[in-house]
């Protein structure tokens, strides 16, 4: 057998085994529709984000010359929200992720107590994540969203909550269906963007979508924050509604992850979370 022949035998070869593995995936992806989905998903989002954006700034063009920080600010407290949110479900998952969530559960340790680090580890990481890019923005931009004095607190504190509530709420989807729903954990953040207006108000929604928004912590915020930057005031009734929302979201957050963790125990499902 000349070289050649050999040369065109091991490329047939290495073809066929690229096909093997492209055809593995290809049946993997026609058998799962959430994996179809979410790949239709991220540009939805984007385009509908964007799209909304596109619909404010053409009717209000002077609208960045009046607040140059504005979008800086909506970013920055948008990171806050998906920090916290991200914070609660990784570290939750790292531990799935390791299999150690059945080491955890034979010691004392109870879910409330899980639950308690949980939120406490995400904080720590929204203030590492988020601080530091708030401070770097200083520099580069000429603007510090730490301007914005005690409303920057109450801003915080509900994003941070509501993120908190959502977190728990996608760990125990997670706990319940197994790491091949672990996508949640950036799916489940991105589907409030769009309603929150965090780069644009609720009134450039369609009207059946603003009742939508309002029933969000994050859009009471976000509209609290403009408050601040075009008029110098802060809306006492929308620190309100959305203190009011995010005690109902976390309640909801907590009793769904301790329902989720209950029916992952009495399945025997700790000890092979990682299936």
């Amino acid at each position: 057998m000349t070289t050649a022949t050999q040369n065109r035998n091991a490329l047939a070869l290495s073809v066929r085994r690229i096909l093997a593995l492209l055809l593995r995936h290809l049946y993997l992806l026609r058998s799962s529709g959430p994996r179809i989905l979410e790949l239709m998903y991220w540009p939805t989002v984007q385009m509908i984000l964007w799209g909304f954006i596109t619909v404010f700034l053409v009717s209000h063009s002077s609208w960045v010359a009046q607040a140059s920080g504005v979008l800086l600010s909506g970013v920055l407290l948008w990171d806050v929200l998906f920090r916290s949110q991200l914070g609660v479900s990784l570290v939750f998952m790292e531990e799935m992720w390791s299999r150690n969530l059945g080491h955890l559960f034979v010691s004392p340790l109870r879910p409330i107590e899980l639950i308690w680090a949980l939120l406490v580890m995400s904080l720590i990481r929204t203030l590492i994540g988020v601080g530091g890019a708030a401070l770097i923005a200083i520099p580069l931009f000429d603007y510090s969203i730490f301007s914005l004095g005690l409303p920057l607190l109450a801003f915080f504190t509900n994003l941070i909550v509501m993120g908190w509530a959502i977190g728990l709420l996608v760990s125990g989807i997670v706990l319940r269906y197994g790491l091949g729903a672990e996508s949640m954990a950036w799916v489940a953040i991105f589907a409030v963007q769009p309603v929150s207006g965090v780069y644009y108000p609720i009134e450039v929604l369609p009207k059946w979508l603003q009742y939508v928004a309002y029933a969000l912590p994050s859009s009471h915020v976000f509209e609290g924050m403009r408050a601040v930057l075009f008029e110098h005031t802060f809306r006492m009734d929308l620190l309100v509604n959305a203190l009011l929302l995010n005690g109902v979201y976390l309640a909801a957050g907590i009793g769904s992850f301790l329902a989720f963790f209950n029916g992952a125990r009495t399945r025997g499902q700790l000890l092979h979370v990682g299936e």
